[in-house]
């Protein structure tokens, strides 16, 4: 007996219903993309593994899925680490492509490489699959959609009072209310740090206090003693793990907190700038709020760094991140390019307007008229009345086989046909068409320019 067929964890089979509901979603977002001026690109699903690796940290790294080389792939391995059963030394002699982890690596090396030929600023966005070795859970797949927009060549903070206003627009028009928009910035993590004295155990400190609303405060005090932070620098960190007030009044608490550190105040000021004339601007749908213990562990942010939670009582991780990156680009030999951007987890958004009913009045894909088959004449006379009806936009369909009238009629119900279009050797001889409303059951005899209009109407 074969084996039942399935597809790899972590991974889905989507049906017409759900394409529909997902293109919703993609179409939503993509309008929003042109109406804020960006430009569509798009890169392989897979890099030279040296393009991202070393982008993500540590764990990023890991969660990279590796391509062996074509052929005999073992002829050229590393021996020696073949032997000793070292996968970091062997994977790099057996593999030199890997699937893509994210969209904005590839979009940094996408700018490296086509540099003479992009009018700067850059105002892109991207809608592909990304993949990453992650343990599949709700809401975490292993392949998934992102949908990026980014800007590359500015420094301008404009950009991310832009991006947020972004996000709230693209919250509101598919009706998902109550979205939080969390904001932080690198710089004042680098603070901190540096106050703390442990600004050479930077991204160990930001990669543990990420984890806060996931491990709690105990969780992350032992995470950071274990990556060798001292007690007593955290007791010094410990009112960040219960910061709270208004974003204003959370500035103030962080600009005396540090006003010793340069860098500090800095990444103050910048979050002061956006969320002041977001203030001033306002918010459709979406809450903008200041919180310090985001740290999002990628290496490369550098300033403002964005995390999109679900509406409060909807259990879901971020639908939705980002951040500034100044340094990106120089990774691949192109400085002081400074970009920034935010993506939409797809994936996740879906989840969340599922469980919110928010997908009641998606359209899903039907004909608007089913042809009913008597017969090869029948059907050739219909046929070209068919390509007629689909010239001047309409969707029609013939049914493939004459089989008995109540299984097509039953076909045209399922898939909710609003019309069916019956045509026997009377029909024919007149040259007309009977034309049945299957919510009303009425029929009438017309003939195509007249089918067209009803149809229409």
């Amino acid at each position: 007996m074969a084996q039942k067929p399935s597809v790899p964890k972590g991974t889905r089979d989507f049906s017409p219903v759900e394409v529909a509901k997902r293109d919703y979603i993609f179409s939503t977002i993509k309008n929003v993309f042109q109406t804020f001026g960006f430009q569509p690109i798009e890169t392989p699903s897979f890099e030279n593994l040296q393009t991202l690796m070393g982008k993500y940290g540590e764990e990023g790294d890991r969660l990279i899925f590796k391509i062996l080389n074509s052929g005999d792939y073992l002829s050229k391995a590393n021996a020696q680490a073949l032997e000793a059963k070292d996968s970091q030394k062997l994977t790099t002699s057996i593999s030199e492509k890997a699937l893509r982890y994210d969209l904005t690596v590839p979009f940094a090396r996408y700018v490296v490489q086509h540099q003479n030929e992009i009018e700067f600023p850059f105002k892109r966005y991207q809608i592909q699959p990304v993949w990453r070795a992650d343990r599949p859970q709700k809401g975490r797949f292993r392949e998934f959609y992102q949908c990026d927009a980014d800007v590359v060549g500015s420094d301008s903070l404009w950009q991310e009072i832009d991006f947020v206003q972004l996000y709230d627009t693209v919250f509101t028009k598919l009706g998902l209310k109550g979205v939080t928009v969390k904001m932080n910035n690198r710089k004042i993590l680098s603070g901190i740090a540096e106050i703390i004295g442990a600004s050479d155990k930077l991204i160990d400190f930001t990669v543990a206090l990420d984890k806060l609303d996931k491990i709690g405060k105990e969780g992350v005090t032992k995470e950071m003693i274990t990556k060798g932070i001292s007690e007593e620098a955290i007791e010094k960190v410990a009112p960040l793990f219960s910061f709270t007030g208004s974003n204003q009044e959370k500035l103030t608490q962080l600009a005396n907190m540090l006003a010793s550190s340069e860098e500090g105040s800095k990444g103050v000021e910048e979050l002061r700038f956006i969320i002041d004339n977001i203030e001033t601007l306002g918010l459709q749908s979406a809450n903008l709020t200041l919180d310090v213990t985001l740290a999002r562990g990628l290496n490369y942010y550098t300033g403002a760094i964005f995390e999109v939670a679900a509406p409060e009582g909807v259990k879901m991780g971020s639908i939705g991140g980002g951040g500034r990156y100044d340094d990106l680009t120089g990774i691949f030999g192109l400085k002081d390019m400074s970009g920034v951007g935010i993506s939409f987890g797809l994936d996740r958004i879906y989840l969340v307007l599922e469980e919110l009913h928010l997908f009641e009045k998606v359209a899903l894909p039907r004909p608007d008229v089913l042809f009913i088959n008597f017969g090869n004449d029948e059907a050739l006379y219909a046929t070209k009345a068919i390509k007629q009806l689909r010239a001047s936009g309409i969707k029609a369909e013939l049914y493939p086989s004459a089989a008995k009238m109540k299984k097509q009629m039953m076909y045209a119900n399922k898939r909710a046909i609003p019309f069916v279009v019956l045509v026997g050797e009377q029909e024919m001889e007149q040259g007309i068409f009977t034309l049945k409303n299957m919510e009303s059951g009425e029929q009438q005899s017309c003939e195509l320019k007249e089918l067209s209009k009803v149809i229409i109407n």
